[in-house]
């Protein structure tokens, strides 16, 4: 069944090719018009790939305080710290990931020139390095806003003192610059021991370890999962980590910072607890997602994940296909949750297969044309949440997409002839 489903999958993937001449005769064509036109011709870096970064488009002020971002979630956050005080530059387009980009000089060029550089972290911008070397920005505020958030190891679903073990002492550095940063800022330690023992725990003793790893995908990232924003608790220690770092590299905004990161750590608070109240009543159930992203967002809800392949690139095998069913089939699943940017072909031949749902979750690797609203990280994390509860709650019905309306129940009615 899994090798039937992988030449299914195949043949899809194969009918949405273009033929080649096609393209030629399509790329000629838009040649000519570009070249023709190129100078009145304008394109919006959030929506189309090809415009460019959003870092080689932008226009800095450079009376406020620079700072380039990576991607999606990093610049929610850092949007919501920063306020007006700085100028917040997105280095991937929007509709760009991590697994997708390529960096142009222009995104060196914006590194160059800024203040402040904020990451995830953990090996999600695994291009970065190169880039802040090309810069030779000596000066570059570097802030990682993963730094002592508590990890999970993709070999065993469970490692939590992987930032702890190490000697960090501070979430930023400089590029090039060995510095501690032990300084206190006016009531609150930068020391970044982050102990939130009042308000979540993050030992997670229990067995909710987010999801199987023996199936080994390869992943690109590194050791340790990066997808820590999905979590909203460990948001929270990444929005800390932000307004510490913008702090130490703008002494004069702190009180600035700090009262927009409580204010949208409030926000996170309050999604998190929301998201808590929705999902006790499947606490200990499974979901499937597409690629592996879920672990944080499945442990921190007492929920396990399993997925079908490592990365948004990567084609399912007849083995993951196997595994996936057999998990569907064992969990009496009836749903499984693709994503905005990846997966549907793949889940949708499963899904029909096996007579079940297909979902939508969004990890937030990228984002569409209303990424830069201030609440889009919070309105999609409440999407994907009813999403999930849709799935767990949807019926034994025939398969229906869930995305779908339900048909109108017909009423036949006896006519004499």
């Amino acid at each position: 069944m899994a090798e039937r489903l992988i030449a299914t999958l195949k043949q899809s993937r194969s009918k949405r090719r273009v033929q080649p001449l096609s393209i030629v005769l399509v790329a000629s064509a838009l040649f000519s018009i570009v070249s023709c036109s190129a100078e009145t011709t304008t394109s919006d870096s959030t929506t189309t790939e090809n415009s460019g970064t959003q870092a080689e488009l932008a226009e800095p002020d450079t009376e406020s305080l620079q700072v380039v971002t990576t991607f999606l979630p990093i610049t929610q956050f850092t949007n919501a710290v920063a306020g007006d005080r700085a100028e917040v530059t997105q280095l991937l387009p929007t509709n760009v990931g991590p697994h997708d980009y390529q960096a142009k000089p222009g995104d060196v060029q914006a590194i160059a020139t800024a203040d402040v550089l904020v990451k995830n972290g953990l090996e999600m911008e695994f291009f970065l390095d190169d880039m802040i070397g090309n810069a030779e920005n000596a000066d570059l505020v570097i802030i990682d806003s993963s730094e002592d958030v508590a990890t999970l190891a993709f070999e065993d679903g469970h490692d939590h003192g992987h930032a702890k073990a190490e000697d960090h002492d501070h979430g930023h550095d400089h590029a090039g610059h060995d510095h501690d940063h032990d300084h206190d800022h006016a009531g609150h330690d930068h020391d970044h021991d982050h102990d939130h023992a009042e308000a979540h725990d993050h030992d997670h003793d229990h067995d909710h370890a987010g999801h199987d790893h023996d199936h080994h995908h390869g992943h690109s990232h590194g050791e340790f999962d990066p997808h820590v924003w999905l979590d909203p608790k460990r948001a929270v220690e990444q929005v800390e980590n932000i307004r510490d770092g913008l702090i130490a590299a703008d002494p004069g905004g702190e009180a600035e910072y700090t009262a927009n990161a409580e204010a949208f750590i409030a926000e996170l608070e309050t999604l998190d607890s929301d998201i808590s109240e929705q999902l006790a009543p499947f606490e200990g159930q499974t979901f499937v997602v597409f690629h592996d992203f879920a672990s944080y967002f499945a442990e921190s809800y007492g929920l396990q994940s399993e997925t079908l392949v490592g990365i948004p690139e990567e084609s399912p095998s007849p083995e993951d296909v196997k595994r996936v069913m057999e998990a569907v089939q064992a969990e009496g699943l009836k749903a499984i949750m693709t994503e905005p940017q990846a997966g549907q072909a793949s889940f949708e031949a499963i899904a029909n297969d096996l007579n079940i749902g297909v979902g939508v979750f969004d990890p937030l690797e990228t984002g569409s044309a209303d990424a830069t609203q201030s609440d889009y990280y919070l309105t999609i994390m409440r999407q994907n949440v009813e999403s999930l509860v849709s799935s767990f709650e949807i019926s034994d019905q025939a398969w229906l997409p869930l995305w779908v309306p339900q048909p109108v129940a017909a009423v036949f009615q006896h006519v004499s002839l």
